[in-house]
């Protein structure tokens, strides 16, 4: 662990330029930053040099920042919060987090207080809400699975928009929708099916719908869970069940398997003082980690 936290002094001090991107990696290993936690899931990383990560089963949010961890926010009996899962840094530089026990968005400030986004649709309580992501325009879109059933497929994708505070449904009959990601140029978005075992790559239109639903990538025995994705435009697959984060191509072909150390990595996400840091949360292991290449003797 100590040398592990010196790693990552060292990175935030000298920058990430050296650093190889895992697709060049020759030979990656998975490095513990920390243990113990609760079904880890939804890190996200601010331009703060911090990361924040769900503890999903342990109501609490850990944070990383200058190579410790701590505690970000935690339930107490006067949290208007409970369970959170995805996490997201908005345009507002504030902590966005999907409460799947509440059916509930909730928004962090930077000590760790929380306001209700978002408490339903039309009146009625979210299901489950999942994993989010913000458009170029700061509109955010996130998941809300019902049944896991590949057989009916009752999932929603919700858009929340940032002018009037609108929600609308952007897509419905998706299996289990599970990790979302905004393409950078902000036209497109993955959306990973994870009772089809698939990812879904939709096209937006001008009202903010997704369109042109295309399966994007097949990923049999496993749930395709969180994503990420590296400057170059290769998407990264979390396969919880399948022990391995893969590096996906812009056009849907698998370039590289990085086995895990645990069999259920949940999702995924780049940081560091370049964005070339990969980070992992697992939760056969309960850990979190971050992706080094491994020396040759």
């Amino acid at each position: 662990m100590k040398r592990t936290l010196i790693f990552l002094l060292l990175l935030l001090l000298i920058g990430c330029d050296a650093i190889p991107t895992p697709l060049e990696m020759q030979n990656p290993v998975w490095v513990q930053i920390t243990e113990g936690l609760n079904f880890p899931e939804g890190p996200a990383w601010d331009s703060e040099n911090t990361l924040c990560f769900s503890n999903c089963y342990g109501h609490w949010i850990g944070r990383l920042r200058d190579g410790k961890v701590d505690t970000f926010s935690l339930v107490d009996s006067s949290s208007i919060w409970k369970s959170t899962n995805g996490l997201a840094v908005g345009p507002d530089r504030k902590l966005y987090a999907c409460d799947f026990e509440k059916g509930q968005i909730v928004r962090f400030d930077s000590q760790g207080r929380a306001e209700i986004y978002l408490d339903g649709y039309r009146g009625q309580r979210l299901n489950r809400p999942n994993d989010l992501c913000f458009d170029n325009d700061g509109n955010l879109y996130f998941t809300d699975p019902q049944q896991y059933d590949r057989t009916n497929p009752d999932g929603f994708v919700y858009r929340l928009s940032a002018n009037d505070r609108t929600v609308t449904i952007a897509a419905d009959q998706i299996a289990f929708p599970n990790g979302i990601l905004m393409h950078p140029d902000g036209r497109s978005v993955y959306v990973c099916e994870s009772a089809a075992e698939r990812i879904l790559k939709f096209r937006i239109d001008e009202e903010g719908r997704l369109v042109d639903r295309k399966v994007y990538l097949e990923l049999p025995g496993g749930d395709p869970d969180g994503l990420a994705m590296d400057r170059a435009g290769n998407l990264y697959v979390a396969h919880f069940g399948g022990a391995a984060v893969y590096i996906v191509s812009p056009a849907g072909e698998i370039l590289k398997k990085i086995p895990t150390p645990g069999h259920k990595p949940t999702n995924i996400t780049f940081g560091g003082t370049r964005g070339k840091i990969l980070y992992l949360t697992e939760v056969e292991t309960n850990a979190l980690y971050y992706l080094t290449a491994q020396k040759r003797n």
